[in-house]
């Protein structure tokens, strides 16, 4: 099996011999390592830093989708990948090349003379020098995990901050409290810099609006200074100054309306007169997010569905807020299709899998449990028993394949097949050919 985080490819067994793969929350090592090539960090064009629990990799993808059809060449640095390593990193609309990673690779680790730095660190910092040797209009920088500790918190004037919906997760490094996640996830925002915000559970709200104004940073909160919302298949977002009425998002779901809307607040929040309402409406219909219900339609398991004339998606949600944006987008899904529905699910053991499960239990769909290799994957017992728990009929498989032969079996109708638990899981699915590999 293809382990798409501990991949095989040359670059990432390079960088998993010298660094760490432990999560080091700090910014110490990836300031140093920064002053010591020079500082690359300071020769970016406009940054926009975006943090949250869920919904930062769309968020990402529609802010691309919408500059790149204004004409502007745009950085990108977002994790995890799914594949491979490249995924992680676009230079001006492209897919870093092996090459120039090996290159930066040698360079990098040079300047950093044997001193401590993790994996993700060392990422971050050779996607910041990259961005720096090659021109671009804007910069969009995905935190990796939390925030204000994060790797990549090292911009002191941000552009625009952007935080999507902060809910409950990583707990055993953010946690426990959502308030707690929440400083966590502010800690983006900058004195005096605009930042965008996703709508907030009550708790999380407080403590970014109050970081906010302590630092005096103009804030534009999703359902009190602008909005977005569905409308006749179509995304309206009203901001402050106007209405625009746009195509309906190219990621499925209802939750990608605020996604979508998030986006356009964050990039009218840059205030770059190139980004007109027509870049608004083509990159919103344009962007592409692997492993974000998308479907899947080559590759040998999407293969085995159409034989048997089911549909089959695949997501990597994976916490509780994911299992009810996953639940609506399957809901809409049944209503204008109703078939039966069957979950394949593998998760990392540290998930909460019957809160992911729980938003599900009025679809009844059956789970069909399994795992991947990693050496923190849950048991596909586990994960079977977290599904009975939350109140739904499941069966175990040893893997995705025979999950999903075991979910087209039977007389019934067709199937609506969906792949979820997480962007580990989703990775191996889409490494399985290479006509799914993201591009």
């Amino acid at each position: 099996m293809y382990d798409p985080i501990r991949a095989s490819d040359a670059v990432i067994a390079r960088l998993r011999a010298h660094h760490p793969t432990l999560i080091d929350l700090t910014t110490g090592r990836v300031e140093r390592l920064l002053a010591a090539l020079g500082h690359p960090e300071c020769r970016l064009p406009p940054v926009i830093h975006v943090a949250g629990t869920n919904g930062k990799g769309s968020t990402v993808a529609f802010m691309r989708a919408i500059a790149e059809a204004a004409g502007l060449r745009v950085h990108v640095i977002t994790s995890p990948h799914l594949v491979r390593f490249a995924e992680r990193i676009r230079l001006a609309g492209k897919l870093i090349a092996d090459e120039q990673i090996s290159d930066l690779i040698t360079r990098i680790e040079a300047a950093n003379a044997d001193q401590p730095i993790s994996f993700f660190e060392f990422t971050t910092v050779l996607a910041f020098q990259a961005f720096a040797e090659t021109p671009a209009d804007l910069c969009l920088v995905e935190v990796g995990l939390g925030g204000r500790f994060d790797a990549t918190n090292i911009f002191d004037a941000p552009a625009v901050s952007v935080i999507t919906p902060v809910d409950y997760d990583h707990l055993e490094m953010l946690g426990p409290e959502l308030s707690k996640i929440a400083w966590e996830k502010a800690g983006i925002i900058k004195a005096g810099r605009p930042v965008v915000v996703a709508r907030q559970l009550e708790e999380g709200e407080a403590v970014i609006l109050a970081e906010a104004e302590a630092l005096n940073s103009p804030l534009g909160l999703m359902g009190r200074d602008f909005d977005a919302w569905e409308a006749n298949g179509h995304l309206l977002v009203q901001l402050e100054d106007r209405l625009l009425d746009l195509p309906r998002p190219s990621l499925m779901g209802p939750h990608q309306f605020a996604n979508a809307g998030l986006a356009v607040a964050a990039l009218a929040a840059l205030n770059d007169p190139r980004i007109d309402d027509e870049a608004y409406a083509k990159g919103v219909a344009s962007a592409v997010w692997p492993a974000r219900f998308q479907r899947l339609t080559v590759g040998p398991l999407a293969e085995l569905a159409k034989a048997r004339g089911a549909d089959l998606w695949l997501d990597g949600g994976h916490n509780p807020h994911a299992g009810v944006a996953l639940a609506e987008a399957a809901g809409l899904l049944i209503s204008r299709d109703p078939r039966p529905l069957v979950l394949i699910a593998a998760m990392f053991a540290r998930k909460d899998a019957k809160g992911f499960f729980a938003p599900f239990t009025a679809l009844g769909p059956k789970i069909i449990a399994t795992t991947f290799e990693s050496d923190s994957a849950a048991a596909a017992s586990d994960i079977e028993a977290a599904a009975r728990a939350a109140g739904l009929q499941s069966e175990l498989a040893l893997n995705v394949t025979e999950a999903l032969e075991r979910a087209l079996g039977g007389d019934g109708p067709a199937p609506h097949v969906l792949i979820c638990g997480g962007l580990h899981f989703a990775g191996e699915v889409l490494a399985m050919s290479q006509e799914t590999w993201p591009d």
